[in-house]
């Protein structure tokens, strides 16, 4: 009894792309996503429709806090958004209804009106 000659298992057939449509899809990955300069004071403008925070923090310690953004309510979000960077690169949404962090947003907006 005698075994039939093994043989390398054979690669799935790939069907071929038309030239035009391989040409479309390089020129696709070799266009960027989007502008790569500077766009100006219309690009801090345009955001995403949606809210930035989905759950809020009620506090965190002012020492680990680095840099804290403010977002205003608008069509984007029905409701003002406090952005909170810590020391250590992480990003936390802090509740803006706090008391001490309404002292604080309020202190925030009277300055920026004393400088306009």
């Amino acid at each position: 009894m005698s075994l039939p000659p093994a043989r390398a298992p054979r690669a799935p057939r790939v069907p071929r792309l038309p030239g035009w449509l391989c040409a479309l899809l390089l020129l696709l990955l070799l266009t960027p996503p989007g502008p790569l300069g500077s766009a100006g004071p219309v690009a801090s403008i345009v955001r995403e429709l949606r809210c930035v925070c989905l759950s809020t923090t009620p506090g965190i310690h002012p020492r680990m806090i680095a840099k804290v953004q403010v977002v205003a309510a608008g069509p984007q979000c029905p409701r003002v958004e406090v952005i909170a960077t810590l020391k250590n690169k992480r990003e936390v949404c802090l509740d803006p209804e706090t008391p001490a962090l309404k002292k604080a947003i309020q202190k925030i907006l009277d300055s920026a009106r004393k400088t306009d």
